[in-house]
């Protein structure tokens, strides 16, 4: 039985400068855990397979932005700065929940929002 959702994202490819210090970042920041296959590319583990991966490169801005799901936005607040992370915008309140953004070591921006 395949465990892939039809038209749901099933992969999400972060381009970074340095795979070891995203691993680091996202290791600290969230407990991410990786699969290695080589100096250029880290897959990023999920529940019950691969998710996503970090492949080398040069990040560009302005693309899609990728918002992950907190129990506890302030304590993944300040998981992320202790990683090194950049906050680019304080949390927030919207209906629904409250968010936060934030610049990875490589430049690329994401969001963390949680229900309260």
């Amino acid at each position: 039985m395949s465990t892939h959702t039809h038209h749901a994202i099933d992969y999400i490819e972060i381009t970074v400068t340095d795979v070891a210090a995203a691993k680091t970042f996202y290791g600290v920041a969230f407990g991410w855990e990786f699969a290695d296959y080589g100096p250029d590319y880290a897959g990023i583990k999920g529940e019950t397979r691969e998710v996503g991966g970090f492949t080398k490169g040069t990040p560009t801005k302005g693309g899609p932005l990728v918002v992950l799901y907190s129990h506890n936005l302030d304590d993944t607040l300040t998981r992320v700065r202790e990683a090194g992370g950049k906050i680019s915008k304080d949390p927030f309140e919207f209906p629904g929940g409250r968010r936060f953004e934030f610049l990875d070591p490589a430049g690329n921006e994401l969001g963390v929002w949680s229900e309260r």
